[in-house]
């Protein structure tokens, strides 16, 4: 029996299949055929899209609202840029054997 190679369908495409499961107009088995996908993928992506659809309508939005914006972490990170190059310009000035590691 001659296999298929694996092929990687587009999140377009997913979505189009889910979607027209999702109507019902049509028995699972023929729009499987229609779209040359098995019933039990068919399903899978069916269940993804129903679990993910609420970060359609805003759950995704309020997680990223939360978080701290990219421009105050570039600001963070050149804060801090600045106090470790201060740091190891002062420790290269102390004398002593613990200074030197």
């Amino acid at each position: 029996m001659h296999r298929r190679p694996r092929r990687n369908h587009s999140p377009a495409f997913k979505a189009k299949v889910a979607l027209e499961a999702i109507r019902g107009e049509e028995p699972l088995i023929v729009i499987a055929e229609r779209f040359d996908v098995h019933p039990n993928q068919i399903t899978k992506w069916k269940r993804q899209l129903l679990e993910g659809a609420a970060t359609v309508f805003g759950e995704e939005e309020k997680a990223r609202e939360e978080g701290p914006s990219v421009a105050e972490l570039h600001a963070k990170i050149g804060e801090l840029t600045m106090e470790l190059g201060f740091l190891s310009g002062a420790l290269g000035r102390m004398s002593g054997p613990s200074a030197r590691r």
